[in-house]
């Protein structure tokens, strides 16, 4: 008998169309000889499935289930592919988990420890992780701007602290424009996270399970128009995103050998990417994202395609690793 698969897309941050474009591909490479596939569709103000023919059906929150024709659809897993609150911070996970339903992210703590830049960092730098030298503020801290370029340096990164990666964030390069840089990040963020200045080459690297292996795929070098690697950059075209990154043997079998190693210290699954600066020589992490990206043209997709993995392998993987882990 088939398997159901609920395809999570949207949910609710600033990234949810980005989501709903995610949730879509998945939906349309996952094997229809192998699976009931359904766009579970996860916004603020109500869930529902999606049929082909564009009818809305109000997902059951109580038990994560839906009525369509009079017949009532039980999920056997949830394939998540929401960016930002609720499915890359853990909660849909720990919803699920309670319903005794698997999905194919982290699990909740997992993806609440990653989704938190200042915790994830606290975390890996006790496992000799480098990163960038950093300076956290709380909401309703006095700021004190000298302090902080006394440790972190300009320029500088501002960054909303759970907010994913592409808003929130500003580059400062002078002492006048932190007070604005810091405000812009609380709109999105009750905490903030502010970096120094890494020079070098930025990198992406995503890790799979993959023939039940923990596996990094090829790296990809990221090459913005911009001050740095922001939402434009990311997803209007405003970068070159260059699979296999131009960087040497070593150095990609150095962040890749990283990337692994996070995986397992944070105890991730399922579809990761890492980002990493080459500062002086070594990789130093910047942040994880377990529910990245997954249309055609995102990173992740891209580097499995050059490891020789097409979409339907990738995401029917994924599926099987929800299932046989849980």
């Amino acid at each position: 008998m088939k398997k159901n698969i609920a395809v999570l897309m949207g949910g609710y941050t600033s990234e949810f169309e980005i989501s709903l474009k995610s949730g879509e591909v998945v939906y349309q490479y996952l094997p229809k000889d192998k699976y009931n596939v359904y766009r579970a569709h996860i916004l603020k103000d109500e869930w529902f499935v999606v049929t082909d023919n564009q009818e809305k059906h109000k997902i059951d929150s109580a038990n994560f289930s839906v009525k369509i024709e009079n017949k009532l659809i039980r999920f056997d897993c949830a394939f998540n592919t929401i960016h930002g609150t609720p499915g890359e911070d853990g909660l849909i996970q720990a919803y699920l988990q309670t319903l005794g339903i698997p999905q194919t992210a982290s699990d909740y703590y997992q993806s609440a420890l990653s989704f938190n830049k200042r915790d994830c960092i606290s975390v890996l730098k006790a496992y000799g992780i480098r990163t960038a030298d950093n300076f956290f503020i709380n909401k309703g801290d006095s700021i004190n701007v000298d302090d902080i370029i006394t440790k972190v340096g300009l320029p500088c990164f501002v960054k909303a602290n759970r907010a994913g990666s592409s808003f929130g964030i500003s580059k400062v390069k002078k002492a006048s424009e932190m007070k604005e840089a810091i405000a812009h990040s609380l709109k999105e963020d009750d905490e903030v996270i502010i970096e120094s200045f890494l020079d070098g080459i930025e990198v992406s690297v995503g890790v799979i399970n993959h023939n039940g292996k923990i596996t990094a795929l090829p790296v990809t070098e990221i090459v913005t128009e911009n001050e740095f690697f922001d939402y434009e950059a990311k997803y209007l075209g405003q970068s070159q995103e260059i699979t296999p990154a131009r960087i040497s043997d070593e150095d990609a079998s150095k962040v890749k050998k990283q990337a692994e190693k996070i995986f397992k210290i944070l105890k991730l699954k399922g579809l990761t990417r890492s980002e990493f600066i080459f500062h002086n020589g070594e990789p130093h992490f910047i942040e994880c994202n377990t529910c990245p990206g997954l249309t055609e043209a995102s990173i992740l997709p891209q580097q499995a395609k050059a490891a020789g993995i097409g979409l339907t392998q990738l995401f029917d993987e994924a599926v099987e690793t929800a299932l046989n882990s849980f």
